[in-house]
């Protein structure tokens, strides 16, 4: 399991780094356009919707899946999804983010907000010396 973790200022110009990040970190797997649309999603959700100085973002990659978790520290609203209506400019990001994932989850706490999204990732496929048979 590997696990990488990084804090980002609560301002606008630091969802792209988040991005960045996500996309360099997971370039190899098959989820990378979807990690990276999370991430941009959850991190412009903290940094709009939170009063906190910062979010941070952990990672965790396993062979079975990737877990996306962006945490706030402002507690002004409550993550939920939403449905606006086809007008409206805002409004869609948790429920991008509940598609694209198998599982999505938001904890609350006094401090802020966290929400953790997971990939599957395929299974391996067996080497030519595993594929054949005894």
């Amino acid at each position: 399991m590997l696990i990488h973790r990084r804090t980002f200022a609560g301002r606008p110009e630091e969802v792209r780094k988040a991005r960045e990040w996500t996309r360099k970190l997971l370039a190899d797997t098959s989820c990378v356009d979807d990690a990276a649309l999370i991430v941009t999603e959850l991190g412009a959700n903290a940094v709009t919707h939170t009063t906190g100085p910062a979010f941070r973002v952990t990672i965790t990659r396993t062979t079975e899946a990737v877990t996306l978790t962006v945490t706030d520290t402002g507690a002004a609203t409550y993550p939920r999804i939403t449905h606006p209506d086809t007008e409206a400019t805002h409004g869609r990001g948790l429920a991008i983010v509940a598609t694209l994932a198998d599982d999505m989850k938001v904890h609350h706490t006094a401090h802020g907000h966290t929400v953790t999204a997971r990939l599957p990732l395929p299974a391996p496929l067996p080497t030519a010396r595993e594929a054949q048979p005894c």
